[in-house]
């Protein structure tokens, strides 16, 4: 029994040791530098959203990825955006066949 637990520990050891090397070799991966604690990178203009703006949207990284409602926010705004064109392209086509 002492040697079964023996060997469990040193396995749990050795895990640990090659978890913290590859945590210091590779890191987390990310490119940004983090951000301050409770700062959000996430900004979208108020109206007429464009490509670039949305290269342009970071998102605060947290334990498990980026921050949820954070990235519920940039969906919500889009999709809102989105709405708002397609309303816009069908009144002008209703107004262009009603014209033309």
């Amino acid at each position: 029994m002492t040697t079964a637990l023996i060997y469990l520990v040193i396995m749990l050891l050795v895990a640990a040791v090659v978890f913290l090397l590859a945590a210091v070799v590779f890191g987390r991966g990310e490119e940004l530098a983090p951000l301050p604690p409770g700062s959000s990178p996430t900004r979208l203009p108020v109206r007429d959203i464009t490509g670039e703006d949305v290269q342009k949207v970071r998102f605060q990284l947290v334990l498990r990825g980026y921050k949820m409602s954070e990235v519920d926010w940039v969906v919500r705004r889009l999709g809102a955006e989105i709405d708002e064109l397609r309303a816009r392209v069908a009144e002008l086509e209703a107004e262009r066949q009603t014209s033309g």
